[in-house]
């Protein structure tokens, strides 16, 4: 079958369809199991846990079912702290709060590969995976399963992609959103920052590079602003949508970072 095959009957279900078909064809030959791929497409599961993978920066990884598929939108947040500490040869020190695929940390860990990380999750599915996805990119991190709130480790930064999404929008998600991502990793709680308000008490670690949804920087940035941190700066994604903030708090014999 070719691409413009394949495309054309992806065209119907698949808002890039010769793309889609591409990433098929690299990776499935069988006439059957291609069938089987159109198949669960057609209902609405992303091609991505239909093969078990996506790319992400420079990197691929595992996804599944348990964990939220690395987006585009997040690459922002990977950007904001290149040019935030643009020396990729100190030996930082951060922790990337709630790891999901561990595509933030592994990526960062990339760029900087004289750092140490941890990533933390409160799922243990999730971890699993962090794991797998350090080792299919050579990137070594320690990955620890942990409520947000529990957190008190000193780190010189922190990344987050934490759930936002207003509970009462869950049901307004894209099919292959609220249907095979976990609701774990998308839901933020009744306005969305349930998060956020636990992520501003932290206390040992000195910037914060945060993604957040549509809509709600005003609403974060009070939110950290009455725990005395200041906004250093914010980022917006391709689609000129605000899309990270960056936090910083200084704190007692607190070591300059840039």
């Amino acid at each position: 079958m070719t691409p413009s095959a394949l495309a054309n009957k992806l065209k119907h279900f698949s808002d890039m369809p010769l793309l889609e078909a591409r990433w098929i064809l690299t990776e499935i030959q069988d006439e059957k199991k291609i069938q089987s791929v159109l198949r669960r497409r057609q209902k609405g599961e992303p091609l991505s846990k239909i093969l078990g993978h996506k790319g992400f920066w420079k990197g691929d990884f595992i996804t599944s079912k348990d964990v939220l598929d690395p987006r585009s939108d997040s690459e922002t947040l990977i950007e904001a702290v290149l040019k935030t500490l643009p020396d990729t040869s100190l030996p930082y020190s951060f922790a990337d709060i709630g790891t999901g695929t561990g595509c933030l940390l592994i990526s960062l860990l990339m760029e900087y590969q004289n750092a140490k990380a941890v990533g933390y999750d409160v799922s243990e599915k999730a971890i699993k995976i962090a794991r797998k996805n350090a080792k299919k990119n050579n990137t070594k991190a320690k990955f620890i399963c942990k409520n947000m709130c529990d957190i008190n480790d000193s780190f010189d930064f922190a990344v987050s992609n934490p759930p936002y999404i207003p509970t009462k929008d869950i049901v307004e998600l894209a099919l292959n959103v609220r249907q095979y991502d976990p609701l774990l990793a998308l839901d933020g709680g009744k306005d969305g920052l349930d998060y956020y308000r636990i992520l501003s008490h932290i206390q040992k670690i000195p910037l914060l590079f945060l993604e957040i949804g549509k809509g709600q920087k005003a609403s974060i940035v009070k939110i950290f602003k009455k725990e005395k941190w200041h906004l250093l700066s914010a980022h917006k994604d391709l689609a000129k949508i605000t899309r990270v903030l960056i936090f910083q708090k200084r704190l007692v014999k607190n070591k300059k970072l840039f």
